[in-house]
């Protein structure tokens, strides 16, 4: 099974192609390249480790696209409250991130019951 077949892998993609429109005519690139980084990390991990050979493996690398999730809702936390990114906006990835997560810890609990495909 490809990372492409897997949901959360595209709504990965999804979010991330959303904050680098949103945040492309930024000045601040500092912030823009912190913020679409840590995007972009999430669904590039889950497609490293999907790619990996056994469940130990898969799972470090969806464990740091949890870890990506964590720094991008803190990102985007900081980018309400500096006014840089509306708040309905932010709260709309904020929900989406969380359910993301969800879906990675589901994913992890498939792979620990030895039901990963190679």
């Amino acid at each position: 099974m490809k990372c492409e077949s897997l949901d959360v892998w595209k709504r990965s993609c999804r979010i991330s192609v959303e904050i680098y429109k949103y945040f492309k005519e930024s000045k601040d690139f500092s912030f823009k390249d912190q913020i679409t980084r840590s995007s972009l990390s999430i669904a590039s991990n889950i497609a490293e480790g999907w790619e990996k050979n056994g469940a130990k493996e898969k799972n470090r690398f969806l464990t740091i696209a949890k870890g990506s999730i964590a720094e991008l809702i803190t990102q985007i936390y900081i980018g309400i409250e500096i006014d840089y990114i509306k708040k309905d906006t932010g709260f709309k990835w904020i929900k989406e991130l969380n359910e993301i997560h969800k879906m990675l810890n589901g994913l992890k609990n498939y792979l620990n019951e030895g039901n990963n495909e190679k």
